[in-house]
């Protein structure tokens, strides 16, 4: 009952933030706008690129709706498929939602077919794949209790065996994890989807300018009529980000993996997920450590 009422007071702001953003910016300008959907693997700057694209109501006829990533309920469960493109589907112009879909049907037919009425803009971020191993496990172990592997976590006896883990996946009788490798699979196929802006969380970071404006001259493209002062744009965008309102975050830096890889987590890596990175353009050889 309690996520039932929460969702409906959420559903009720969203509809009065549709009626204002209408009202300040005009009807007609908001029916032109895409819906935008941000779109990443788990710990791997979800967070982060919503918070920029929330900045856009700030620019132009963009509503936050304020709903739970589009797969998953108020109570941070997993929806089913069905579910899930339904949240899909009645995104509005102007909306903008967040979420974690494979590079898979139905999705891929959901959010790129030809055949959807409405207009999307599609935004993948990635991440090395180190930094995700180490992110994962910090969020499992520390701070989310009912993820499924964090009593397996606690359990071993230092970070190198976690890390291990991550890498390799898990398989006991009391937990079932894919590696690192298996993960990235369900998500790389974004990165060949013509009209899906990819962008790379390290340059969210490092090269922050750079990356919104590439978003910006996305959505300039998708969006008739919607091309605010560049400088103007970038600072609000910029001004939005705030990583501590995030109840995952804690840390978020770029090659934080070097901290807590050992020798023998660098060489399992390179056996197990090495052929990653090269795909992700990570690396270009084997000589790094």
């Amino acid at each position: 009952m309690f996520y039932k009422t929460k969702h409906l007071l959420k559903t009720l702001r969203y509809h009065l933030r549709r009626a204002q953003a209408a009202r300040r910016w005009g009807a007609a300008n908001l029916r032109a706008m895409p819906a935008v959907l941000g779109n990443a693997m788990p710990k791997s700057g979800s967070h982060l690129l919503i918070q920029i694209l929330e900045g856009l109501t700030e620019l132009g006829p963009f509503v936050n709706p304020g709903f739970p990533p589009v797969n998953r309920a108020e109570d941070n469960t997993k929806l089913p498929d069905d579910k899930v493109l339904a949240e899909i589907r009645t995104m509005r112009p102007g909306d903008i939602r967040y979420g974690y879909l494979h590079a898979e049907e139905p999705w891929l037919s959901a959010v790129t077919g030809s055949g959807r009425a409405r207009k999307l803009a599609i935004l993948f971020v990635s991440r090395d794949p180190r930094d995700w191993v180490i992110s994962q496990i910090f969020y499992a172990k520390d701070m989310h209790e009912g993820h499924m592997l964090h009593a397996y976590y606690q359990s071993l006896p230092d970070i190198e065996t976690r890390i291990n883990a991550a890498i390799e996946g898990v398989q006991t009788p009391e937990v079932s994890a894919p590696s690192v490798v298996e993960r990235y699979s369900h998500y790389l196929g974004w990165l060949d989807q013509p009209g899906v802006l990819c962008l790379r969380f390290e340059d969210l970071i490092q090269n922050r300018e750079m990356a919104i404006g590439q978003i910006l001259d996305y959505l300039t493209h998708h969006a008739s009529g919607f091309t605010p002062p560049r400088e103007q744009a970038i600072a609000a965008l910029t001004a939005h980000i705030a990583p501590r309102k995030s109840g995952t975050f804690r840390k978020g830096q770029p090659g934080n993996w070097r901290e807590h890889f050992t020798a023998g987590n660098v060489g399992r890596f390179k056996e197990v997920a090495g052929e990653l990175l090269f795909s992700l353009g990570y690396e270009e050889t084997e000589q790094w450590n």
